[in-house]
């Protein structure tokens, strides 16, 4: 049976956890995904969750969003109620959004049916679209309002499903490969705005990337995920490096650092 529990808000304290994990193990189809996942997630903080594909790391995330049932606990330290099913204050950008290129959706229709209840053909409200506004604001994507979704760049759409991941102020922020698609000369600039509103606004991240240097440069601790298990765990500076890096991903794994001009 899976337990999720919330807890009355306390001081924020360097190093204040904002979720603990204890013996998660999640079985889909008859196999074995996570097998005792045993960690604690900081607030303010970004950590990023690394390993080879299969290793369990979107079906941690999915889990952590109550998404698969799953044995163990996770416990919120935040003071609001986790128990549904989909928890409040915790954003999340998936993989990829698969649109039918066939619908005439644009990014204001997509953002009007998630932020109001009633039917788009009464319209959208101001109050709804002074917050489109804010949202695409804040990931610089507000020329794209009248796009259409199945039409956007693989950048243009993470930037969008980004904003509306941060409705309502979320405490959490859950990433899995946000930058998949993303032309390369684009991605930092697309993981230095996810650092940014880290320091700005404190939202706690949990990052899955398979972009080593994105996460020395901007990682505040590291997972490291194999066969459904914490391989290692630490900072950039003590998880990223050759011995331990070929624990989890195999000989030949290293941080190829680029220089930018």
């Amino acid at each position: 049976m899976s337990t999720i529990q919330s807890e009355a808000p306390k001081p924020r304290t360097p190093g204040q956890k904002l979720l603990s994990i204890e013996d998660l193990q999640v079985e889909l189809g008859g196999k074995s995904i996570l097998r005792g996942i045993n960690t604690s997630i900081e607030k303010s903080k970004i950590t990023a969750l690394i390993g080879l594909n299969g290793s369990g790391k979107t079906t941690l995330l999915r889990a952590i969003l109550n998404e698969y049932p799953y044995r163990g606990r996770i416990r919120y330290y935040c003071g609001h109620d986790h128990s549904k099913p989909t928890p409040e204050h915790i954003g999340y950008v998936p993989q990829k959004l698969n649109v039918d290129a066939r619908l005439p959706l644009t990014v204001r229709d997509l953002l009007g049916l998630a932020l109001q209840r009633r039917p788009l053909f009464f319209g959208i409200r101001r109050k709804v679209r002074d917050e489109m506004d804010q949202l695409l604001g804040r990931v610089k994507a507000n020329h794209l309002l009248d796009s259409l979704v199945a039409k956007l760049s693989g950048g243009e759409l993470q930037r969008v499903l980004l904003g509306l991941a941060l409705q309502p102020q979320p405490e959490l922020l859950l990433l899995d490969e946000p930058a998949a698609g993303i032309d390369f000369r684009d991605q930092e600039d697309f993981y230095s705005m996810i650092a940014g509103l880290n320091s700005v606004s404190g939202v706690t991240i949990l990052l899955v990337s398979h972009e080593l240097n994105v996460v020395d440069r901007h990682a505040h601790h590291v997972l490291c995920l194999k066969d459904g298990k914490i391989q290692c765990e630490g900072s950039p500076h003590d998880v990223l490096k050759g011995d331990v890096l070929a624990d989890t991903f195999g000989e030949g794994k290293y941080i190829y650092h680029h220089h930018h001009h």
